[in-house]
């Protein structure tokens, strides 16, 4: 078994949800070796997720920022941690519900995901900086 670790940076996305499998694969040409094994993805960050989704529809994605701006609005009477504007605690929150990692099969050198299958960045911040992934290859080496 054979493990490969690398910090990736994206660029900073408008706030709602992106596909960025490409953008990961591009900074990945290891992957490409492996045989079989998984690939985890890592986001740093309190304010942003990853979760996996529909690739091919862009409304999906614009229906997840709408429903999650539902179940957790922004300026809600018991929030606390507010110093950092009315997105920030709601950010927090999504993110939490989101998750902070995705791991996905590798097979034959190839992310081994349904064919309308993506990694969504999902931003959550009105103004977001770059955001850091730790990627990790786990797998046996053609």
């Amino acid at each position: 078994m054979n493990w490969f670790q690398r910090e990736i940076k994206l660029q900073a996305f408008q706030r709602g949800f992106h596909l960025v499998t490409k953008d990961i694969l591009d900074k990945l040409p290891e992957i490409r070796r492996i045989k079989y094994g998984q690939l985890q993805v890592f986001i740093k960050h309190t304010s942003a997720s990853l979760t996996i989704n529909e690739n091919a529809d862009p409304t999906v994605r614009l229906d997840f920022e709408s429903h999650l701006n539902v179940m957790v609005p922004e300026n809600a009477p018991y929030y606390i941690h507010t110093y950092e504007g009315p997105d920030d605690m709601p950010a927090h929150i999504k993110a939490s519900l989101m998750g902070a990692s995705v791991l996905i099969p590798i097979t034959n050198g190839t992310l081994n995901l349904g064919i309308w299958q993506g990694i969504y960045l999902c931003e959550h911040r009105d103004y977001a900086s770059s955001r850091n992934l730790v990627c990790t290859i786990m797998g046996e080496v053609m």
